[in-house]
């Protein structure tokens, strides 16, 4: 056991050589690199493969022993500084390892189908594997510095994907708010650091810990600094796990390929915020002002996200609010000192987030087939429906991860989230509404989503979007040359070929398709209307590809089953709490999670039926629409009132408009934030040349001024001298005489 974790230090560098070769391949050798492309993938999918057998195999033995491993080596030494770098294997690593790379895996298979006609195929592969290197490297860490350097990995990884499409103006602004956003709690995690490291002298957990400790149990140290560093530490989570009021740009992330929103909101990114909470829960938990600070943000976090998420009409932008409400829920369970609640339900929502956006993004793949490669229309949720019988595995896989959300049994996040309810009770009442009547809009939202994507009529038949059947596309993205622009009758060309049964693209296929001149006239005209008098055949969306399909499948099953770890059935310590056992001895509370099933069944039935109430609401609101339309106008007027058509007060209009417009938080940085900013910057500016340098430049022009006026004034006499003398001396004396009188 011993050699296997002396090992463990490739967990984070596995996946490294990928990115390194296919930079060096396209650098020597750009055409055979780019012709052997999908073998990327395939080494990709095999060396994360090896990291998760080995996290596993590390997993087993920390179940069976409870042990915790860390090595260190040192980096920098001197008399009055060490550093030392090294990794840290505990059961807090091991269910983060696990996480990222079973669902890393999950979505670079699918990833090869759904970017396999993107030019950017190669970087997009490089940028992946270098990301779960990157937070491999931040789970693994022993120390606050080498957390801090992935940490920033990690973002930069982050802003290279959010903005994989930079040719579009909405990504590059996109990955620049988010890279922006988390600087601001970047910066305050790095004086967090530097903080602690000048009250304890250590950048070591465990050192950190016992000494921090130590000073507080013996009054050595001031108190309020002590509370400032924590809230430092804890701004940089706040940032990376999008919780508020550092939120805003989650939902702006979703403009990156969909494989990247299931990984960032499912095991990487927003999750990395919550690792670095539950990793520094033995620093939080001495600092009750910290824990109540963390508390607070949840529970806003929980209920803001989930009002957001109300009348979102993008289904990527709805479920990022979401994973934003459901971190909240995280972060309110570690805020309370509920560990092992809060980790339960960061495996529990990963899954179920992995698949429902793995889903969305089959959803999207299948409308690009309609509307050609058009985000904003594509996946626009009110101009779906209909698309159960064309695409019936995706509907059933996102049906769901919908109930697991919504907290239905037997799925996972009922077991997680069921827990985190019933300790908020115990907490705080005021908290506990808060929270159960957010699960309830929680179920609300999701079952919104789902009905207005798939039941009813496929209601992108009944309008003809902005009017322009030619609208412009930038390729790189799609076949064609740099810089050319494909119309949409040439994109579902593309998708027409897609769709024949020999010719779909398949896992570590060559297969390279091309756009026919000659073919291009048997393509149908542009989605027929029913019981509009047009006869000719239409084409409809499609089930995605099989290489698509097996994520989402493998999904469901960790969707119905992983909730299992957490259910102790007629054992008093149920496995999950048995895994977590040295980390919550750190934390010096009860390992043992003993439950009563009466007072569970109680709690599960009031649960559920608060759930049932938001479906049962979100379907009386958005039943499915089964009915023809008798004209295009009544069609048109339909699609473009959207979901406002149930809002029919000012009262449903105010909440409909606080959803559509992010509670107004952008617009509030956009009006006293960036235009203070650029006020203050024009203040700044004009007080630094008018003022700093107005003065010394106001000091050279009066001398120069001066001496020009003595120069005019000298004719080289000795007569006009002695004049300009004796004036001056006297009108000096009669100053001084009439001041002295």
């Amino acid at each position: 056991m011993e050699q296997t974790y002396q090992y463990a230090w490739i967990i984070p560098f596995l996946p490294l050589p990928v990115p390194m070769l296919i930079g060096l391949g396209l650098l020597l050798f750009p055409t055979a690199t780019k012709s052997l492309r999908r073998m990327w993938a395939f080494q990709s999918v095999l060396l994360l493969s090896i990291v998760m057998i080995f996290s596993m195999n590390l997993s087993i033995q920390q179940i069976n022993s409870s042990s915790v491993y860390q090595y260190v080596w040192s980096w920098i030494i001197n008399n009055d500084f060490s550093l030392e770098f090294g990794y840290l294997i505990d059961p807090l690593t091991s269910i983060m390892s696990i996480l990222i790379t079973t669902v890393g895996i999950m979505v670079l298979i699918y990833s090869d189908n759904y970017m396999s006609h993107d030019h950017g195929y190669l970087r997009f592969f490089a940028y992946m594997s270098f990301f779960s290197t990157s937070m491999l490297g931040l789970v693994t860490s022993s120390n606050l510095i080498q957390i801090y350097i992935f940490w920033e990995l990690v973002g930069m990884c982050s802003y290279l994907l959010i903005g994989f499409w930079f040719t579009r103006p909405v990504a590059a602004k996109a990955c620049q708010k988010a890279f922006v956003t988390n600087r601001v709690g970047d910066f305050g995690l790095l004086l967090g650091i530097l903080g602690f490291y000048w009250i304890t002298g250590s950048f070591e957990f465990r050192d950190l810990f016992q000494i921090l400790n130590n000073l507080i149990s013996n009054n050595e140290v001031n108190f309020l600094f002590v509370t400032l560093c924590a809230v430092l530490l804890f701004a940089g989570a706040i940032a990376k796990s999008a919780q508020f009021p550092l939120h805003v740009w989650l939902p702006d992330a979703m403009e990156g390929p969909t494989p990247i929103s299931a990984l960032i909101h499912a095991a990487t990114m927003v999750a990395a915020g919550i690792f670095l909470v539950a990793r520094l829960m033995p620093l939080f938990i001495v600092i009750p002002h910290i824990m109540n600070l963390i508390s607070l943000i949840g529970i806003i976090t929980v209920f803001f996200g989930a009002t957001l998420a109300l009348a979102q009409k993008d289904i990527k932008r709805g479920l990022a609010y979401s994973t934003m409400s459901q971190l909240g829920y995280m972060m309110l369970a570690l805020g309370m000192g509920s560990y092992r609640s809060a980790l339960f339900h960061l495996i529990t929502h990963a899954y179920s987030k992995a698949l429902l956006f793995l889903g969305s993004g089959s959803v999207i793949h299948s409308m690009e087939t309609l509307v050609g490669y058009c985000p904003k229309k594509s996946q626009n949720i009110v101009l779906m429906g209909g698309l159960t019988k064309h695409v019936p595995i995706t509907k059933n896989s996102f049906l769901l991860g919908t109930l697991s959300l919504c907290g239905i049994p037997p799925l996972a996040c009922f077991w997680s989230k069921d827990e985190i309810l019933n300790d908020s009770w115990l907490y705080s009442p005021i908290f506990a509404i808060i929270a159960w009547s957010t699960a309830g809009l929680t179920a609300f939202y999701m079952c919104r989503i789902y009905l207005l994507t798939f039941e009813g009529h496929l209601n992108v038949h009944f309008q003809n979007y902005s009017g322009k059947r030619n609208t412009p596309l930038y390729s790189i993205s799609l076949w064609g040359k740099k810089g050319s622009k494909i119309s949409n009758k040439n994109f579902r060309l593309v998708t027409l070929l897609k769709m024949k049964k020999n010719g779909r693209p398949s896992f570590f296929s060559n297969k390279v398709y091309k756009m026919d001149e000659n073919v291009r006239n048997l393509i149908q005209p542009f989605l027929s209307i029913p019981n509009f008098g047009n006869t000719k055949t239409s084409l409809y969306p499609y089930e995605s590809d099989n290489t698509m399909l097996f994520p989402i499948l493998i999904l469901i099953l960790f969707t119905l089953f992983v909730g299992l770890l957490g259910i102790p059935f007629n054992q008093d310590v149920d496995i999950l709490s048995k895994w977590l056992t040295p980390s919550i001895n750190l934390l010096h509370q009860n390992s043992n999670h003993s439950i009563d099933w009466y007072e569970f069944c109680k709690d599960a039935v009031f649960s559920v039926s608060i759930a049932s109430f938001g479906i049962l609401i979100a379907f009386f609101l958005y039943k499915p629409v089964y009915s023809s339309f008798q004209n295009l106008d009544l069609i048109n007027s339909f699609v473009k009132m959207g979901p406002k058509r149930i809002f029919s007060d000012k009262i449903k209009n105010a909440i409909y408009d606080w959803s559509y417009n992010r509670g107004y938080i952008d617009a509030f940085y956009g009006t006293f934030l960036t235009v203070g900013v650029r006020k203050l910057a024009e203040f700044t500016h004009f007080f630094d040349r008018r003022i700093i340098d107005g003065i010394p430049n106001g000091v050279g022009f009066m001398s120069f001024f001066v001496a020009e006026v003595i120069k005019s004034v000298g004719g080289g006499r000795i007569s006009s001298y002695l004049f300009f003398y004796f004036s001056y001396v006297s009108i000096f004396l009669l100053i001084y005489y009439f001041f002295n009188i």
